[in-house]
């Protein structure tokens, strides 16, 4: 994927202003497919991918990163639209952007960090797919089935045109975003020879007005709240989970450092005046961030002039933008999949763990065919229940038998968590011990509240066996958990380590 990005190219306002016209255009035929699949009018759509896209570009903490309407919500707003109407959508829309900036307030973007690499191999691999499959309804008759022959060569060609432009001339000129020549050259060929293609007038007229202020038209009740809040916190973790993501994307891409608190608030804010606005709501797009970078543009100026001309083509020039052929903007989505799927990772199949593979594989799997949050929560859970399996083996003593003395050490090692408490007792031996037992934790540490209950069961087999146990080198919390053997602990100042244990009890 890094090999098709230009990395180093400087940020200036030439090259925002192009990349951002370049967006654009690439903005509209997206737009409008999530405005239908939502099962709204197209305006819906195009007055989300604006305004988010503004909105973002001001108060987000990503430069470069485009943002607007996105599949990943619109498959979610379908129910609340189809059974209570779009005004209910609006209402979610707003309540959606509170929560995010709630959650960037709240310095809560910092998780996103909690997503291990193969999670985001995974998502960036699935997005890639999703983003293909979504091409191919482009070949398909408004009743379902594929277009004709001739309409296919027609379609191929204007796509191997934009795909060769794309990525030939950069190799002779990087003064016009690559992106951008293909797009007006596939345009000018399609209407000059009068090419019978599918075009972006032909999936809905994109004319309109200015959108208007209007609180959502709904009853202020809690049965209102009582629909609306389920799909806004849906609404609100998709667009973060897809937006930090993409965020760390960009990072990548520019090795740059982004702001995911920062992100999170102007998610929010787009989204909370989206929702007065008439809009559908929206997150970061990877697409269409990639174009960006692809084309140059590195800087805030780059999203907000995209806003800014996807405005002008719904109230001025809408009958210029509805003449270009979908099979040019549809090689730009071809290009964004190559760019953005991570090839290397079938060479890391044999060079990776077997479980990171298997996480990434199926985090890929579980965005085709559900959605983006749910496929980066199971690939966490599943990262960390495999995480805590691995460690839980990774728990020993060092004994030592003191004959003269007539007691007995064992030298803990490793970290005691929930995972791996059954190993823990497995060490030990009451019955066939000493009368003295010294439990030396130097080199281990105390975790979590099950670590705790397993020292107090120890401490009950030694009672038990009638032996004297003595544990060293436990921290004063640790002690303070203690039941059975908060007594056997020996205290020694200078040398008792200091941490936490994760333990409700203390909080």
């Amino acid at each position: 994927m890094f090999s098709l990005i230009n990395k180093h190219v400087p940020t200036n306002a030439k090259n925002d202003f192009l990349s951002g016209l370049t967006v654009a255009l690439a903005l509209v035929p997206e737009a409008v497919a999530f405005a239908l699949v939502a099962h709204v009018h197209p305006l819906v759509g195009l007055y989300a991918a604006f305004m988010v896209g503004m909105i973002t570009s001001i108060f987000g903490g990503r430069p470069g990163m485009i943002s607007g309407a996105t599949g990943a919500l619109a498959v979610v707003m379908v129910a609340l639209v189809v059974e209570h109407g779009v005004q209910y959508l609006f209402a979610a829309v707003v309540i959606m952007g509170l929560l995010q900036i709630a959650f960037g307030l709240f310095k809560l973007g910092k998780f996103i960090r909690l997503v291990p690499h193969p999670v985001f191999l995974g998502f960036v691999n699935g997005l890639a797919m999703v983003i293909f499959l979504a091409q191919l309804g482009h070949f398909k008759t408004p009743n379902g089935d594929w277009i004709n022959a001739d309409a296919l060569m027609v379609m191929g060609g204007l796509i191997f045109l934009t795909m060769a432009i794309i990525h030939y001339l950069p190799k002779i000129t990087t003064a016009i975003p690559a992106t951008l020549v293909a797009i007006i050259t596939g345009s000018v060929i399609a209407i000059i020879f009068n090419l019978d293609t599918k075009t972006v007038g032909d999936m809905a007229s994109i004319s309109g007005n200015l959108p208007s202020f209007a609180i959502p038209d709904v009853p202020f009740t809690l049965e209102t709240l009582y629909i609306v809040l389920p799909y806004s916190v849906i609404l609100a973790l998709i667009g973060l989970i897809e937006s930090l993501l993409t965020l760390n994307l960009v990072d990548e891409l520019t090795e740059t450092t982004g702001k995911p608190n920062k992100e999170s608030v102007g998610q929010g804010i787009a989204n909370t005046v989206t929702g007065f606005f008439g809009g559908m709501g929206g997150c970061a797009m990877v697409g269409q961030s990639i174009i960006n970078i692809k084309s140059g543009g590195r800087g805030r100026l780059s999203g907000f002039v995209a806003g800014a001309f996807l405005l002008s083509f719904i109230l001025l020039f809408s009958q210029y933008i509805e003449q270009i052929p979908i099979a040019v903007l549809v090689g730009v989505m071809f290009i964004v999949v190559i760019g953005t799927f991570e090839w290397c990772s079938f060479r890391l199949i044999s060079r990776v763990p077997v479980a990171d593979s298997i996480v990434g594989i199926s985090v890929a799997i579980i965005t085709v065919f559900t959605d983006l949050a749910i496929a980066v929560i199971v690939g966490v859970l599943m990262s960390a229940i495999i995480f805590a399996w691995q460690h839980a083996k990774h728990i020993y003593a060092k004994k030592n038998i003191d004959e003269e003395n007539g007691t007995k050490t064992y030298k803990v090692n490793g970290a005691l968590f929930f995972a791996n408490t059954h190993n823990f007792q497995e060490i030990f031996t009451p019955k066939e011990d000493p009368e003295n037992v010294f439990v030396d934790f130097e080199n281990s540490q105390v975790m979590d509240h099950s670590a705790i209950q397993a020292i107090d069961k120890l401490a009950k087999r030694y009672k038990k066996a009638g032996k004297i146990l003595h544990l060293k080198h436990l921290s004063a919390e640790c002690k303070l958990l203690l039941k059975t053997a908060r007594e056997l602990v020996e205290v020694n100042v200078l040398e008792d380590p200091k941490y936490h244990v994760a333990d409700d009890k203390l909080a």
